[in-house]
């Protein structure tokens, strides 16, 4: 059997991180078989990742995830901060709190503690005899494959890396699209740097933003610190706007013009792939047709787990309608959206800051937020099972309600949007937005909002795209080569009935893909096998490229947000690795879906 002995891990942010603690928890059985591991980080730090650096974020911007919500490494964060010196604390925006598990910190900390944590462990590969070579400052713009030598060749910005025989792609975010700054447009708010005003200049103007998410907030929050000036005044939260920043206001348009959920006490912090079904009774799902249905997903699998869920919180009308077998998935999100939606999403946020003070400050879950997280982490990494018109289904249906509930804002994040509010400040327009951008004019960015069919015009001096990080398109891969050569393709899923290719809507007709007789569905992202190996236009999975990246997966792992799903992810292609050393499994055998290593991990 081939064993790898040089492994390149390209991206040394969290998932990269997460590879290495996983690795050097199985360091027993890869040590005799690992010699050398290259790690390149196109950043001037490494081991942070992008959301965490402060070459890319600020002082205002919070975690949203606590200590005890975040997977395991040497020590725990918590542990971390109490051994941190008062000065490095005030910092990164810690000061006259008490450490917490429960408690959320700054963006800055916690990319403070992942660096300790990579530099932890690093010490101790090193100290295992695994040479690692660090690469700072050093973009991968290609790869190269030697199929003689089964080996890689590395092209960077500073020079070629030569004989890694094993690649593990971390890249994490990217945004393709370009700013147009002299406009006053940019396509993405990071590094946050680029939007914010010189210092002692205010923006005294309108500013508008698509997307009221979490990425939106980091905007918001960034903006109203260096405009204004928060106060409690008793329990309430004020903004007063600086003098000459009178006229600074945000606007957020958001297609459904819905805030995100605010956070919640969870019994169990820590998701887990396999906690309301084991892997074996999942795989069971799967018809003879080969497809996994999301209904019989729903009605054999979560239907009795949020039953108890919403007896738990005494939600007893909900209890009974699915106890109605005619309560379908759709029926259940069209039911929980309604009982979330508000004809002022601000008034709505302010109505269920009650419940979720109540939930943070007196520990009382709300049990069936959490388990529709844990249900559909679960599903998550079975996407590869689904068929294309369930894949349809969960993007247009399930996703738009999950990713609002489970965003989970910090409550002093959703006080400051209150305060914002209240103040005339920030306000939010429904609409899908259409940005114009045929021409490059001054401090001015035409947009065009379609709602309900109503069309109306704005204009804006600046205007930024905050709805997230968009699947990356076959011809943006990182590594051409590999694209040109077959080895990477896009991620598809199969029709359960043939007759819905030729039956789809006009505008998904160009995501149908042809080989031969079958035709698919473009679902976003490259292809990957259940292990995360990248699979080629001959539907073969390559047996030494994995990619973990999530920019490059969202069509088979639609809902890895997060550091748990980067810890998941990482500790997936690591025992698909052990597994093959004690199997003896052949790197060059394909993994069916639902068969072969990743039904053993």
């Amino acid at each position: 059997m081939e064993i790898p002995q040089h492994l390149a891990v390209i991206g040394s942010g969290a998932s990269a991180i997460y590879l290495l603690k996983h690795i050097l928890d199985h360091l027993q059985l890869l040590k005799g078989r690992l010699a050398r591991i290259s790690i390149i980080e196109k950043s001037s730090i490494i081991g942070v990742g992008m959301p965490y650096s402060p070459l890319n974020t600020d002082h205002y911007h919070m975690a949203n995830i606590s200590s005890e919500e975040l997977p395991e490494l040497e020590t725990s964060f918590v542990q971390w901060l109490e051994e941190q010196s008062p000065d490095f604390l005030e910092s990164v925006g810690i000061r006259d709190v008490s450490i917490d598990k429960s408690e959320i910190y700054s963006r800055l900390a916690l990319g403070a503690y992942l660096h300790s944590q990579y530099l932890n462990i690093v010490s101790k590969l090193r100290q295992a005899g695994i040479e690692i070579y660090e690469f700072l400052e050093c973009e991968v713009n290609d790869i190269i494959e030697s199929n003689a030598e089964k080996t890689f060749s590395l092209l960077t910005t500073s020079g070629t890396i030569e004989g890694p025989n094993r690649l593990i792609v971390a890249t994490g975010h990217r945004w393709t699209d370009a700013d147009h700054p002299s406009s006053g447009y940019y396509a993405s708010p990071w590094p946050i740097r680029k939007i914010l005003p010189a210092e002692g200049q205010f923006y005294n103007f309108a500013i508008g933003t698509i997307g009221a998410s979490l990425s939106a907030f980091d905007v918001v929050s960034s903006l109203a610190h260096r405009h204004g000036t928060f106060t409690q005044k008793g329990k309430e939260l004020l903004f007063t706007p600086h003098q000459g920043a009178e006229n600074f206001k945000i606007t957020m348009y958001a297609s459904n013009a819905m805030l995100p959920h605010l956070q919640f006490a969870q019994v169990n912090p820590m998701r887990k792939i396999y906690r309301h079904i084991d892997r074996e009774c999942m795989h069971a799902l799967v018809g003879q047709d080969g497809f996994l249905k999301l209904d019989d997903f729903y009605e054999r699998v979560c239907r009795p787990v949020l039953n108890a869920a919403f007896k738990k919180d005494r939600l007893y009308e909900l209890v009974e309608k699915l106890e109605d077998p005619g309560f379908g998935l759709n029926s259940f999100i069209e039911t929980m959206s309604a009982e979330h939606a508000y004809s002022n999403a601000f008034e709505g946020m302010r109505s269920e800051m009650k419940e979720a003070e109540q939930s943070v400050q007196n520990e009382q879950p709300i049990h069936w937020k959490e388990v529709m997280d844990d249900l559909f982490y679960t599903l998550n990494f079975h996407c590869e099972l689904l068929s294309a018109e369930d894949h349809l289904r969960l993007r247009s249906v399930v996703m738009p309600f999950l990713l609002n509930v489970i965003a989970a804002m910090p409550l002093a994040s959703a006080n400051a949007i209150l305060a914002l509010y209240d103040a005339g400040v920030l306000n939010m327009i429904p609409g899908k937005v259409t940005v114009s951008q045929a021409e490059d004019i001054q401090n001015k960015t035409n947009i065009s909002i379609d709602h309900d069919g109503q069309k109306t015009i704005a204009t804006y001096q600046m205007f930024i795209d905050c709805t997230g990080q968009k699947p990356l398109e076959l011809n943006d891969y990182p590594f051409p080569s590999l694209v040109q050569h077959g080895l990477i393709r896009k991620a598809r899923a199969r029709f359960l009935d043939p007759a819905e290719a030729a039956n789809i809507d006009d505008a998904k007709k160009p995501l149908l893909l042809k080989q031969g007789l079958e035709v698919s569905l473009y679902i976003g992202g490259i292809d990957i096998d259940a292990a995360y190996r990248v699979i080629g236009q001959d539907g073969i999975p390559h047996p030494r490229i994995y990619d973990i990246a999530f920019p490059h997966t969202p069509g088979l792992r639609p809902y890895s947000y997060g550091l748990q799903a980067c810890s998941a992810a990482s500790e997936i292609v690591v025992r698909a690795w052990v597994e093959q050393i004690n199997t003896g499994i052949t790197q060059y055998q394909k993994i069916e879906p639902g068969k072969g290593i990743y039904e053993k991990i």
